[in-house]
């Protein structure tokens, strides 16, 4: 056949980098290579930031170390980066098909101590959530909601690969790193919008005069030509002052311009992840159906009760169609899906 046999050299010749590490599809390699790759360079990136006292303070965002320096904030985020940068890197190897399929003791235990670090990690972020990034309503509920849903996903994958259900297990680990994978396109999110609005004008966040006396630092002379509304009598709301939100402006300014936008460009990017992935498993059957056949095989094996839908899967939990097994006498067929695609 032609699909076999790729007349197209370019072709033959990514075969040869994707087929020795378990991939049979190019869209999966390619996919795996774009997310997979992406999360595995923001995560090397980030590795710096786990000298919390040293390169996180001097690179994070403008304001951030004001209240994460100390008390429970900086518990949070030494707790969240120490335990998501290693998730980062570790959940990279567990899409290796090869691993999966050549290394299964290896992709079990990663696979559990993926899912201890990402829960460890969302504590971390709920502790710093009410400061982070301005800690704007908006951002607080999406540090919420993305907590959740990583939560949630881990917890169905878990429960669904304890019960032999492959596929569905499959199908939630996707799901809950692509929602983890969000906070990528956050940060070219946030970028975009910071230009946006700097260059429209007209965006302001409130902020606290300390706040800004921290982030001047030795500079407070420009502080109080700045904001010289902190050092008037009546000049501010209860110490507070209006910030324009200006990306090419002082540092107070500078660090508004992220606040304002992060939030907003939070809720955007876990918009997208989550639409995006349930796109791409819409558009893979087939490697749902083989796995589905996977599990049934293995769950009658274990004595499971309803094989094929011993875990959480909709024909039990909703009004789908009950999942039939392959038919008797295609035994070649069941047991060509023990092989990946």
């Amino acid at each position: 056949m032609a699909g076999s046999n790729p007349s197209n050299g370019f072709v033959r010749a990514m075969r040869k980098v994707y087929n020795p590490i378990g991939f049979q599809k190019g869209y999966n390699f390619t996919l795996w290579f774009i997310f997979a790759g992406a999360l595995f360079g923001f995560t090397l990136a980030r590795l710096q930031y786990l000298s919390i006292g040293g390169v996180f303070k001097e690179g994070s965002s403008p304001g951030e170390w004001f209240y994460l320096r100390k008390g429970h904030e900086r518990i949070g985020i030494t707790l969240h980066l120490a335990t998501i940068l290693p998730a980062g890197f570790l959940v990279v190897f567990q899409f290796v098909p090869l691993i999966r399929y050549k290394l299964l003791l290896f992709h079990r235990i990663n696979g559990y101590v993926i899912i201890l670090l990402l829960l460890l990690a969302n504590v971390g972020a709920l502790m710093i959530a009410r400061h982070s990034f301005g800690g704007e309503f908006e951002t607080q509920v999406f540090a919420g909601l993305l907590a959740i849903m990583t939560t949630v996903g881990s917890i169905l994958a878990y429960i669904n690969i304890k019960r032999l259900q492959i596929d569905q297990h499959r199908a939630w680990m996707i799901r809950t790193w692509f929602y983890a994978g969000s906070i990528i396109t956050l940060r070219i999110i946030m970028i975009i919008s910071t230009l946006i609005i700097s260059k429209a004008g007209g965006y302001y966040q409130a902020m606290p005069c300390d706040k800004i006396s921290f982030m001047f630092e030795d500079d407070q002379t420009g502080f109080r030509d700045s904001f010289p509304a902190c050092f008037a009598a009546n000049g501010t709301m209860n110490g507070w002052v209006a910030v324009n939100a200006d990306f090419a402006e002082n540092v107070a300014q500078i660090g508004a311009s992220l606040n304002v936008t992060f939030g907003t460009a939070g809720w955007l990017a876990l918009a997208m992840h989550a639409i995006g992935v349930e796109i791409y498993l819409h558009l893979t059957p087939k490697e749902g159906n083989r796995l589905r056949t996977v599990s049934y095989q293995r769950q009658l094996e274990a004595g499971f009760r309803h094989p094929g839908s011993a875990g959480i899967t909709s024909d039990r939990w909703g009004d789908a169609d009950i999942w039939q097994p392959p038919s008797r006498g295609t035994g070649a067929e069941v047991a060509k899906t023990m092989s990946p695609e």
